[in-house]
């Protein structure tokens, strides 16, 4: 018998390479969520490291210097996870501290912290669908989501409370900026409701900002804003010297009071500032201190 010949042609693997192919494809969509989730979670791992190198260096120079470069990181980051909700808060916050802490150039201020402000926004709209294009809601529709804020709420809605204060602060010519305060303390004032703990008491330190942004003449309120500078020190045990600094500066020096104006900035250059989470903020409230010391002089 003749064995008859089997011409091997290309169509003989046809069959077995789909198959495999298909393997393939179906072994890749199966990994590919998982991949995405861990390069994910390492981003954040990241940035929450960067931002704890960054808060507990006693060093603003190195910080000033190095700073930089995590923003453009971090941006990159975000470009290739847009909808990942800590790296933009994370982003929010650094752009906006970075910009009030070491930019003194006005139109630098206004690039860095709009960019911050947008970050924040666009971690709420991730946050929440709802709440995309909050900020541009008529103020009833505002107020009444910001109402609505539960526990789960305050992290990213204290994120766009501070990253929008900065920006309105780097835009203060601008009246219809400065108009959106009313929003700002409507976000602080909600915080404080919830968990007035929440980042040591800050919330009270904006509240007591916003009530002493004009002379009492115009509207200020000084016994408010004492009320909430004295809470936030309160809360913080006395750790955020920031709070003791802004008390004094911008409490003490409206209402002419020497005798406190002195002894918080005293107490601010005699403490240690080596807090947890809190070293570079303490050493920068030290700096602000000596400086607002050595004009005290000038300015009672």
């Amino acid at each position: 018998m003749h064995r008859v010949s089997r011409r091997i042609t290309p169509s003989v693997f046809k069959r077995p390479i789909r198959c495999a192919l298909q393997g393939l494809l179906l072994l890749s969509l199966t990994l590919l969520p998982a991949c995405s989730r861990v390069v994910s979670m390492a981003a954040d791992d990241l940035a929450d490291n960067l931002s704890h190198a960054i808060a507990n260096n006693d060093d603003p120079e190195t910080v000033r210097e190095g700073a930089a470069a995590y923003l453009l990181m971090l941006d990159g980051m975000i470009y290739s996870d847009p909808d990942n909700e800590a790296l933009l808060t994370k982003a929010a916050t650094l752009y906006s501290t970075y910009s009030a802490a070491f930019v003194e150039d006005p139109e630098r201020s206004r690039k860095l912290s709009t960019r911050a402000l947008g970050y924040a926004e666009r971690a709420v709209c991730v946050h929440r669908s709802d709440d995309c294009g909050l900020r541009q809601a008529t103020y009833e529709t505002f107020e009444d989501r910001i109402q609505q804020m539960a526990p789960e709420d305050v992290p990213v809605f204290y994120t766009l409370g501070a990253a929008w204060a900065g920006w309105i602060q780097a835009h203060k010519d601008d009246l219809e900026a400065v108009a959106e305060l009313s929003r700002v303390e409507a976000i602080m004032q909600r915080i404080i409701d919830i968990d007035e703990t929440y980042q040591q008491g800050s919330a009270h330190l904006y509240m007591g900002t916003f009530a002493v942004l004009v002379p009492p003449a115009l509207g200020g309120k000084p016994e408010v804003a004492r009320d909430h500078f004295e809470r936030a020190i309160t809360l913080s045990k006395g750790e955020n010297l920031m709070a003791k600094v802004v008390y004094a500066q911008q409490y003490a020096r409206m209402v002419f009071d020497r005798e406190l104006h002195d002894r918080l900035l005293t107490e601010v250059l005699d403490a240690n500032p080596q807090v947890p989470e809190l070293v570079l903020q303490n050493t920068l409230a030290q700096d602000r201190a000596r400086l607002l010391m050595a004009s005290a002089d000038d300015y009672f």
